[in-house]
C-alpha cells in the first residue's frame, strides 16, 4: 500500500475572488429577487428531483404571488404517464431504451390550456413552479431554474424524497427510480433545459436547499465559458457495493460509515457535478450541462461531429482491496446496443491497475477450446439453483500488478479479481453491462443482483481466447516519444476501440496539446503535479496522485511537471477520441 494521498473530494474552478457575485441563503436570494418587483409572470423551471417544499415556503413566501400554477397539477394523470411509456421502459430492472423524450409529453393540453387562461385572466403576480413550469406558463418577466446534480438526486431517491416524474412513487426501490430518471425523466428534463439555458434570468444550486445558492444568468453562462479555457476537475462520488475494497477509503481518507467503497466515479460527466467557486462561495451543478451547452469548446469539433454533444470518455475507480471480485460480465456489441437500446455507442473498457496486492487477478477472455453450449448450461444452471458456475474451467485468470493495462473491447468477456485497485478507463454508457454470474452473493439490497445471461450470450465473441488475449489485450505498450526528462507510451486501447491512451513517465516538464481534442487523464504515478499553460493562459492547476481531470478541446498547448524536484519518475495516463474513429 503506497500513502495517502492528498486527494481532493470537492474540486472547484475559481470563477472570482468576489463573494457577492453569487448569492447564498434564503435571505440573500429574496433580497436579489426582490428588485424585481415589477414582474408579474415568474417561472421557477426545476429539474426532476427537486424538493419542492423549501422553495414554496422560502422563495414563494419572498415572492408574494397572488396566484401559484404547479406545474405537477397540469400533468396527465399517473396511470395514463405510465401507460404512455411503458414499452419504452420495458419490464427489465435495469434497461430501457434510449428514445428521445420531451417534456410536453407528461403534460395534459386541456390541463394546461386552463392554467395559461388562469394567469391570462388574473392580473396580479402568477408564478409557475415545478418541472414544466415553462410550459405551463410559456410568457414569463422573470425565468429562475432550480438544478440538482444527479448523484444529489440519487441519494434522494435513496431517502424515499425523490419520486418519479408524474408519479407518487417515493416508495419504488432506488433501483426502479433511478432506471426511470435515467431512461426518461432526465433525458426530457434536459432538453427542455437546453432550450431555456440562453433565456434564464437567475440560476439556483438546488442542492443544498436550507442554504441554497444563485447566480444570475449572465454570470452563471460566463462562468461555464471560463472553465472550457482551463483544466478542471468535477466532484467525485464514492459508493458501496457487494465486492467493494479498503483502498479507497484509507488512501482516500473516506468516512468509516459504509461497510466499504466499490466506486468512485470520477469522470463520468452524465452524473458528476461541478463547482464553480465565487470567493468563499461554491455553486455546484451538474457537468452535463457544460457538456450540452458549450460542447464545441469542451469536447472539440472531432468528438463533436461523431458523438453530438455527449462526453464519450468516462474514468472511474473499482476497488476489491479486501474484498471479492466483480461480477463476471461482458458489454454489449455497437450493433447490439443500438438495435435493442438506441444507442449510438457501446460501453468498450479498459483496466488500468492503480494498485495490486500479490495475488491480485484479472479475469479476461475465454480459455482456449471451451465448449460455449456446455458453458452456457453452466451458468444457467448457476442461475437456478444449480452448482455454482466454474468460472476457472471457462475464462482466463490473469495475473495482474501494478501499471498493467489490460484493454477490453466489447464481447470480451471480464471482470477485476479481488485486491485489485482499478482505474476503468471507458466509453461512457456503462449502465449496460450483461452481468454473466456473481459469484452467489446478494447485492448491498439484500436481494440477487439483476443477471442477464440471454443478452450476455449473445454478446460473448467465442473467439476471443487465451492466445488472442495475451498478444491484443494484456499490456500492449510502446515507446512513441520521448524528450528531456519524459518519455510517452502508448498503452491503448484495442483497434477495435476508439478511444486512444497514452501513459507519460517523467521527472522533467510534458508538453501536451489536445490539437482540438477533448483529453482526460489521470495522476497514476506521485504524489502532485503542476498542469500549466505555455503562454499564462490559464492559471496553474495542481494534482494530486489518482485525481482525473479535464482537459477541454480548447485549451490547446499545455505542459505537466513534478510538483517538487524528483529523482522518481511520476506518471499520466491520457485518454482521447483517436482521429478517424
Amino acid at each position: 500500500m503506497t500513502q495517502r494521498s492528498a486527494f481532493d473530494k470537492y474540486p472547484a474552478v475559481k470563477i472570482s475572488d468576489t463573494d457577492q457575485d453569487c448569492a447564498l441563503g434564503w435571505h440573500e436570494v429574496s433580497e436579489r429577487l426582490s428588485a424585481y418587483s415589477g414582474a408579474r409572470r415568474i417561472v421557477i423551471e426545476c429539474y426532476p428531483g427537486t424538493l419542492l417544499e423549501p422553495l414554496r415556503s422560502q422563495l414563494l413566501t419572498s415572492l408574494k404571488p397572488e396566484l401559484v400554477l404547479d406545474s405537477a397539477e397540469a400533468m396527465l394523470s399517473a396511470s395514463t404517464i405510465e401507460t404512455k411509456f411503458a414499452a419504452q421502459l420495458g419490464d427489465d430492472p435495469v434497461f430501457g431504451h434510449m428514445i428521445p423524450v420531451v417534456l410536453d409529453e407528461f403534460f395534459d393540453p386541456e390541463k394546461v390550456y386552463c392554467a395559461r387562461r388562469d394567469a391570462e385572466n388574473h392580473q396580479g403576480r402568477v408564478v409557475a413552479i415545478g418541472t414544466g413550469a415553462s410550459l405551463v406558463l410559456p410568457s414569463w418577466d422573470l425565468l429562475i431554474y432550480v438544478d440538482v446534480s444527479r448523484w444529489e438526486i440519487q441519494q434522494r431517491q435513496r431517502r424515499g424524497e425523490a419520486p418519479s416524474l408524474g408519479l407518487a412513487n417515493s416508495d419504488a426501490s432506488p433501483a426502479q427510480l433511478y432506471k426511470r430518471a435515467f431512461f426518461l425523466d432526465w433525458r426530457a428534463a434536459d432538453l427542455k433545459k437546453h432550450t431555456l439555458y440562453k433565456a434564464v434570468d437567475f440560476w439556483i444550486d438546488g442542492n443544498r436547499p436550507e442554504i441554497p445558492a444563485m447566480l444570475t444568468g449572465a454570470k452563471f453562462r460566463a462562468a461555464l465559458a471560463t472553465v472550457t479555457t482551463q483544466p478542471f476537475s468535477v466532484v467525485p462520488f464514492f459508493d458501496p457495493g457487494p465486492w467493494g475494497g479498503q483502498w479507497m477509503r484509507r488512501k482516500f481518507n473516506l468516512p468509516d460509515g459504509p461497510a466499504n467503497y466499490a466506486w468512485c466515479f470520477n469522470c463520468v460527466p452524465e452524473e458528476n457535478s461541478l463547482v464553480l467557486r465565487f470567493g468563499t462561495r461554491a455553486f455546484e451543478l451538474p457537468a452535463l450541462t457544460l457538456v450540452h451547452e458549450l460542447p464545441e469548446q469542451l469536447l472539440g469539433h472531432h468528438v463533436l461531429s461523431q458523438f453530438g454533444p455527449e462526453f464519450p470518455i468516462r474514468f472511474d475507480f473499482l476497488d476489491t482491496f479486501e474484498g471479492g471480485n466483480l461480477s463476471l460480465q461482458v458489454h454489449p456489441l455497437r450493433t447490439y446496443i443500438g438495435q435493442k437500446f438506441g444507442l449510438a455507442y457501446t460501453q468498450d473498457e479498459s483496466y488500468y491497475l492503480l494498485d495490486a496486492a500479490p495475488d491480485a487477478t484479472v479475469y479476461l477472455g475465454l480459455r482456449e477450446d471451451i465448449d460455449p453450449q456446455a458453458m452456457a448450461a453452466d451458468l444457467g444452471a448457476a442461475q437456478t439453483g444449480g452448482p455454482a458456475f466454474p468460472a476457472e474451467e471457462y475464462v482466463n485468470v490473469w495475473p495482474a500488478k501494478k501499471h498493467d493495462h489490460f484493454l477490453i473491447p466489447a464481447g470480451t468477456i471480464h471482470c477485476s479479481g479481488r485486491n485489485s485497485m482499478v482505474l476503468e478507463i471507458s466509453a461512457t454508457p456503462y449502465i449496460f453491462t450483461f452481468k454473466l454470474w456473481d459469484w452467489g452473493r446478494l447485492g448491498m439490497d439484500g436481494r440477487p443482483r439483476p443477471i442477464h445471461l440471454e443478452h450476455g450470450l449473445r454478446n460473448i465473441q467465442w473467439d476471443r481466447t487465451t492466445k488472442w488475449v495475451r498478444e491484443n489485450l494484456i499490456n500492449q505498450s510502446s515507446l512513441v516519444n520521448s524528450g528531456e526528462g519524459w518519455r510517452e507510451e502508448r498503452t491503448g486501447l484495442h483497434s477495435l476501440e476508439f478511444i486512444e491512451t497514452r501513459r507519460h513517465w517523467f521527472t522533467g516538464t510534458v508538453p501536451h496539446h489536445t490539437l482540438g481534442n477533448l483529453n482526460v487523464l489521470n495522476l497514476v504515478e506521485g504524489d502532485a503535479a503542476i498542469v500549466e499553460s505555455p503562454t499564462g493562459a490559464f492559471p496553474p492547476f495542481t494534482i494530486h496522485y489518482a485525481e482525473t481531470f479535464i482537459v477541454p478541446a480548447a485549451v490547446g498547448a499545455y505542459t505537466i511537471r513534478p510538483a517538487a524536484k524528483t529523482k522518481m519518475p511520476l506518471a499520466t495516463i491520457k485518454a482521447y477520441l483517436r482521429e478517424g474513429e
